[in-house]
């Protein structure tokens, strides 16, 4: 991924993974990563998504998946290996996202996709001066092609300003 970049940081349960679903949605295929655990709902078409939002940010795995992610996810949706946000052992509660977020932004602008963020993650997101956009996913829907958009239209209007970072 090109340095300098935006970051965008990427849960998977919720967002590429729409568990909340009652069953698999249309353009989704069950894997069975996990034995004796629900089987995780990918949708091959988010590959060509994911490789735009690359060109725009610099992405890392925002899931308590941890490595896994780029062990399982990553072939499935054809990605490099991506850096990945520590966070407590599972499990967790989602506010405990936040310090290793922040941690891990540092001062840099970020776009974070998540399906559980807290009012711990709004409060910090409008406290930083870094640009920082925060995106809801519902996850019974997971990611769309709006919240790519969302994100790409927020990477061009902070290219735009001319800022750097």
């Amino acid at each position: 991924m090109p340095s300098g970049l935006p970051l965008l940081l990427l849960d998977v349960d919720g967002v590429l993974n729409p568990f909340g679903a009652d069953q698999c949605p249309s353009g989704y295929e069950e894997f069975d990563f996990f034995p004796d655990e629900e089987p995780v709902r990918l949708c091959r078409a988010h590959a060509a998504w994911l490789r735009e939002l690359g060109d725009r940010f610099e992405i890392a795995w925002a899931t308590g998946w941890g490595a896994e992610a780029n062990r399982l996810l990553a072939p499935v949706l054809q990605l490099p290996q991506l850096p990945v946000i520590g966070f407590p052992p599972i499990p967790f509660e989602p506010r405990e996202k936040v310090p290793a977020v922040a941690s891990y932004v540092g001062s840099r602008p970020a776009v974070w996709i998540d399906d559980a963020l807290t009012p711990e993650a709004r409060a910090w997101a409008e406290g930083r001066k870094a640009p920082t956009l925060l995106v809801d996913v519902d996850p019974a829907e997971g990611l769309t092609r709006a919240v790519v958009l969302r994100a790409l239209v927020w990477a061009e209007d902070l290219l735009a300003g001319g800022r750097s970072w």
